[in-house]
């Protein structure tokens, strides 16, 4: 029987007046909106930027029921009320026998995207309120991740800061900043530190790269199969850039989930990680104390949140069972709701069972401070 189970990657479906409610004055004209467009719902900012379809986000248990049904295409009325009515995100939690989660945006994943600064810091702070509260309905189950605007990094700050003080466990960044502005870069120094002392982890979380483009977009190609399976290329580099350029020597507290990314492609990474450091001096440039490699840094600093990467848990040992973390993506068309718990437990077959308490739950309680002992999971 599998232990207490925790999702580090669940998520939030914003009800469609949460920005024109909430955006600051000066904004509203151009706030984020859901508008229906030859019958099917689109995420829609400023005055006419459409971003996506609201079907893939808004699906959980289609897989199960009727795959043929699934499309980037979707109606508001047919979100799973769990995604915006707390009490009922609670209850669909303890259907699929998840006694925590870890709470991300839907809608807000794209806003990464806008080239805006100011709109999309503006879009980031509505959001955070409205998450703090969603939160509050039950603070020992739920566990929100605040959305940060790095761009101008005194600015991301203040809000870090923020969020913090609304109760908030953690913080999203973009998977991938600009190709100028990498992680590498010292202007980020005084985020990280900020984000150490606070005790906030911070997240880079799939379809958030700052201005990323959807490839294949165009009517003669397959829209965004080839990025969503090499998906892992941009976290990856951004990790990279934080050890290589000694972000966790500085700030040996500091947490970076990366999150829906899967497992399987980081044993290459660190083991090219440590080649990469060892052989090539003239590149890595910067020298760790106390005979430190790259993948000590990883292992102590670093944790990836997974959703059915079997072959991933088969490589646990060269990845660190302490990195690992399971989530479900509720209520995502790829979502294992409501039958996260056999498909996790699939998954697991075989694992020893102190290694089955800390992949399924007992990291993500560590990372985010979960209190182990206040949950229970109803039958």
């Amino acid at each position: 029987m599998l232990p207490l189970v925790l999702s580090s990657d669940s998520h939030v479906f914003e009800p469609p007046d949460l920005w024109l409610t909430r955006i600051d004055a000066p904004f509203r004209d151009r706030a984020p909106r859901i508008q229906r467009i030859d019958g099917a719902d689109q995420i829609v900012v400023e005055a006419d930027q459409i971003l996506s379809g609201i079907g893939l986000i808004s699906n959980a248990g289609a897989r199960f029921d009727a795959p043929e049904t699934i499309t980037g295409q979707g109606r508001f009325e047919d979100v799973l009320r769990g995604g915006y009515d707390p009490a009922q995100h609670i209850k669909d939690m303890a259907l699929d026998g998840v006694a925590g989660e870890v709470i991300y945006p839907s809608q807000g994943l794209f806003y990464f995207k806008l080239t805006d600064t100011p709109l999309m810091s503006a879009i980031f702070r509505a959001y955070n309120d409205w998450l703090a509260e969603f939160c509050r309905t039950d603070p020992a189950r739920l566990k929100g991740i605040a959305m940060i605007n790095l761009d101008d990094v005194q600015d991301g700050i203040k809000e870090l800061e923020r969020a913090a003080r609304l109760g908030l466990a953690g913080a999203m960044i973009t998977e991938y900043p600009l190709e100028d502005r990498r992680y590498d870069q010292s202007e980020y120094e005084p985020f990280w530190a900020a984000a150490a002392a606070l005790n906030m982890p911070l997240s880079l979380h799939t379809a958030t790269r700052r201005q990323g483009r959807v490839r294949g977009i165009g009517d003669k190609t397959l829209r965004d199969a080839s990025s969503r399976a090499t998906k892992a290329f941009y976290p990856a580099l951004s990790m990279c850039d934080m050890i290589f350029s000694g972000v966790f020597e500085r700030h040996p507290s500091l947490i970076l989930a990366i999150v829906e990314f899967e497992l399987s492609w980081a044993p290459h990474v660190l083991s090219t990680m440590d080649y990469t450091y060892r052989e090539r001096q003239g590149e890595a440039i910067y020298r760790f104390k106390n005979g430190m490699m790259p993948s000590d840094f990883f292992r102590r600093n670093v944790v990836l949140s997974f959703q059915e990467d079997a072959i991933g848990i088969r490589l646990r040992d060269a990845i660190g069972v302490d990195n690992l973390m399971w989530g479900s993506d509720y209520p995502h068309s790829e979502s294992t709701f409501p039958q996260s718990r056999k498909i996790l437990a699939e998954i697991l077959t075989g694992v020893p069972d102190d290694e089955q308490a800390k992949i399924a739950g007992g990291n993500t309680a560590r990372v985010y401070r979960f209190d182990m002992a206040e949950l229970t999971v109803s039958a």
